[in-house]
C-alpha cells in the first residue's frame, strides 16, 4: 500500500482563505493529497487544511478554497464574472 497523504504546494499557503462552501475563512496552513477511502480501493483528494479564527482547523476540498475578500485575488482560478 502506498502513502497515506503527501503535502502539496499552493499559491494561497499562510495567507488568509475562505471556504466557498460553507463561507467560512481562517488561514491556509496546508494542502495534502490524501487517500480518503476507507476500503481497500485508494480514493486520492487533495484537501485544504485552513484553521478558522478559533483556532480549530477544519478541512474542504482545495476547490473550495479562494483568497478571503480581503485579500487581493490572482489571474489562476478567478472567474469571470461578466459570464455568470
Amino acid at each position: 500500500m502506498s502513502e497515506q497523504y503527501e503535502y502539496v504546494p499552493h499559491r494561497l499557503l499562510r495567507r488568509r482563505v475562505r471556504d466557498i462552501a460553507s463561507g467560512a475563512e481562517g488561514v491556509l496552513m496546508a494542502v495534502i493529497n490524501e487517500n480518503v477511502s476507507d476500503t481497500g480501493i485508494e480514493r486520492w483528494m487533495e484537501l485544504a487544511y485552513i484553521r478558522g479564527a478559533s483556532g480549530r482547523e477544519f478541512t474542504t476540498a482545495v476547490t473550495n478554497v479562494e483568497p478571503a475578500p480581503d485579500q487581493p485575488k490572482t489571474a489562476v482560478g478567478r472567474r469571470d464574472q461578466r459570464s455568470a
